[in-house]
């Protein structure tokens, strides 16, 4: 059974209500009722978001999380509010962050007028989430080049942004920018970012500065990948300089 089936089901038993009463209560046939429950249909976007409502819990956990007498939902401290569109289907579309867009991200990103004029596709692999696409800028995560467009899915509690993993990051000084995470998030702490070119030194950034996180899903490039070339004398002696400038760091930083 899906997580949106059983999800339906085991909410409208908890109330006590019957299929008619539950259909009666949010406007639909009940005849729908029992073909969500039994994986014949699945409700549209915006059908989703009156149930998850009806039942008083948020439409992500809804969609992806299985909802059971275990089950509980997560803290709301770091709960997000997203503003979206949909194509004329209910879908939710993928709006794309062109690089030349990406400043005026920052001002919009909370705009439901500035996201829908943003370009916006559809894949029908991604059918649960949000999603968002943002064009990267820069050689800092190669072998993703500057141009590459990353797919990422939308998180709504940043508590699960889990470390060595790679994200989207939408910040208030830095803008939009894509790495790879070194620590857990953690309330009004700093968040480590790391880039996969070992040219480019980690930072941190504040996590009041932080106003988005995408968990990157898939990347769409021009480019095909090339053979891993042999190392250089110059790489090897940029990578030998950034370690050692790391260990001495560590060395201060336990002094």
């Amino acid at each position: 059974m899906s997580i949106i089936s059983s999800n339906i089901k085991f909410l409208r038993k908890k109330k006590g209500l019957t299929q008619q009463q539950f259909a009666d209560q949010v406007g639909i046939k009940r005849s729908l009722v029992g073909a969500y429950e039994e994986e014949r249909a699945e409700p549209k976007y915006e059908l989703l978001k009156v149930i998850a409502s009806f039942f008083e819990i948020s439409l992500d956990d809804f969609i992806k999380e299985t909802i059971n007498d275990k089950w509980a939902p997560a803290p709301k401290g770091n709960l997000r509010i997203l503003s979206i569109s949909v194509d004329k289907d209910d879908n939710e579309n993928i709006e794309l962050v062109p690089m030349k867009a990406s400043a005026g991200y920052l001002n919009g990103y909370a705009d439901p007028e500035y996201v829908a004029q943003l370009p916006k596709f559809y894949l029908p692999m991604f059918k649960q989430g949000t999603f968002r696409a943002f064009e990267i800028k820069g050689d800092s995560m190669l072998p993703l080049v500057s141009g590459t467009i990353i797919i990422g899915e939308y998180m709504e509690n940043w508590g699960d942004v889990k470390p060595a993993e790679t994200y989207v990051i939408i910040s208030k000084s830095d803008g939009v920018v894509y790495k790879r995470i070194g620590n857990k998030f953690k309330e009004n702490k700093k968040l480590k970012l790391i880039s996969d070119n070992p040219v480019y030194e980690p930072y941190d950034i504040n996590g009041e500065d932080i106003l988005e996180i995408w968990k990157a899903k898939a990347y769409i490039s021009t480019h095909m990948p090339l053979p891993t070339p042999e190392p250089t004398m110059e790489s090897l002696t940029t990578m030998m300089a950034q370690m050692q400038r790391s260990i001495s760091k560590l060395q201060q930083g336990s002094n």
